[in-house]
């Protein structure tokens, strides 16, 4: 019995270089050369390739020199979120507290600090 997919949409390239990017790939290579039981040559190969902001959350050693203070190291360093309706990727407490500002979806939890403030806005009138 052959297996079935889990999804009914395509992936394109696009989408395929967002999920590595987002998820990461490592490659670990151990290539050695032999001749007779003798090894003439061997190599060994870590790379890993990620965004910046996966990199930084799974802790990859970045080249020296590289400069933490730029506003896309900064960037990077906040954690995200996927808007559940538009799938944007947007600051998690950005998402949480005043909504999506892509699509105007808004949390339970920012719906609830707006009727509050509403009811403190009537109160203070």
């Amino acid at each position: 019995m052959a297996l079935q997919a889990t999804r009914d949409d395509a992936s394109t390239l696009v989408d395929v270089i967002d999920r590595i990017l987002d998820k990461g790939l490592v490659i670990n290579a151990d290539i050695s050369v032999s001749v007779a039981g003798v090894e003439l040559l061997g190599v060994k190969v870590r790379a890993a390739l990620a965004s910046f902001e996966t990199a930084a959350k799974y802790g990859l050693e970045f080249p020296s020199g590289t400069n933490y203070e730029t506003a896309a190291w900064q960037e990077a360093k906040v954690a995200k979120e996927e808007c559940p309706q538009c799938g944007k990727r947007v600051a998690a407490e950005e998402l949480m507290n005043e909504g999506c500002p892509w699509c105007g979806w808004i949390s339970a939890k920012a719906k609830v600090k707006g009727a509050q403030k509403e009811k403190q806005k009537i109160v203070m009138e």
